[in-house]
């Protein structure tokens, strides 16, 4: 309870005061973030009958799909234990360096979506911290084939000074960078330090090198294709993860980008029908 006192006027000489008692409202509870309000990527994985004898997207292809971009190359390693207990939960950390361009240090945390309810998977985020709150980490819903993949990712950069091309680090190094630049999220996930400690345990797989050419499709501006070589399931040989993707902020432009994308793809005889997961590619293959 507050008591305000202020003069009101002057009576006969003598001043009249007015006391004001009033009861102090409680202050406003502190509202909780809400969820995070994620961008779509839409991830359509083709067969490699969408490529020429160059291993290129073909020139149907990139007719189709908007490709106008020639290609340019990153090369990237995942970063995890041999037993893969980053990727157990739900983390990723990947050092990729993009020709011409700094080292990008990604660490993404991913939470699945079940049955297409992205707005649940946000709220089960939400409750592990990852909120509107937080705008140093971007959100991400990746929208595959079959699978919807939500992701909370923070990038850090490094000098890519000594480094031609897409080359990267040794494993030593990457490893040593990604370590002294790990964010708290990761760093202290299970219990303090266990974040740290398991990157330290982690070993590079990779390197690999991937080919991005881009373009303009439907709705959205920002349309690639990537093809990334990967070693034979057998530890031999090459194979060839072919990936149409296109980015929107729109939730019902994901949707329908999705939609047409498989409709014209299944028709012209390009589409795998599935989801390649290029993380678990590379993390159980090199």
């Amino acid at each position: 309870m507050t008591s305000t006192f202020r003069t009101l006027r002057r009576v006969g000489g003598a001043s009249l005061l007015a006391v004001t008692v009033g009861l102090l409202s409680p202050a406003s509870p502190a509202h909780a973030a809400e969820n995070a309000v994620p961008s779509y990527e839409v991830k359509i994985n083709l067969t490699v009958a969408a490529l020429d004898a160059s291993r290129a997207p073909s020139a149907a292809v990139r007719a189709e799909f908007g490709i106008t971009g020639s290609a340019k190359e990153r090369g990237y390693s995942y970063y995890d234990t041999d037993g893969q207990a980053l990727d157990a939960e739900g983390w990723s950390v990947r050092l990729r360096h993009k020709d011409g361009s700094s080292f990008e240090e990604t660490y993404k945390k991913r939470f699945p979506v079940t049955d297409g309810n992205i707005d649940a998977a946000l709220s089960t985020a939400r409750a592990a911290g990852f909120d509107s709150a937080d705008t140093t980490y971007k959100a991400e819903v990746d929208w595959g084939y079959g699978k919807q993949t939500l992701s909370f990712s923070k990038e850090k950069k490094r000098s890519s000074s000594g480094y031609p091309g897409t080359s990267l680090p040794s494993g030593d190094t990457g490893r040593g960078w990604l370590v002294s630049d790990v964010p708290s999220e990761l760093k202290n996930w299970k219990s303090g330090g266990w974040g740290a400690s398991t990157l330290t345990a982690s070993r590079a797989h990779g390197p690999v090198t991937a080919k991005v050419y881009s373009g303009a499709w439907g709705t959205s501006d920002d349309a690639s294709i990537e093809v990334l070589p990967v070693v034979g399931a057998g530890g031999s040989g090459t194979e060839y993860v072919v990936e149409l993707s296109f980015k929107t902020d729109s939730r019902t432009e994901a949707a329908e980008l999705h939609k047409n994308a498989i409709a014209v793809a299944d028709a012209k005889g390009w589409l795998h029908h599935g989801d390649i997961l290029k993380t678990q590619l590379v993390l159980d293959r090199y």
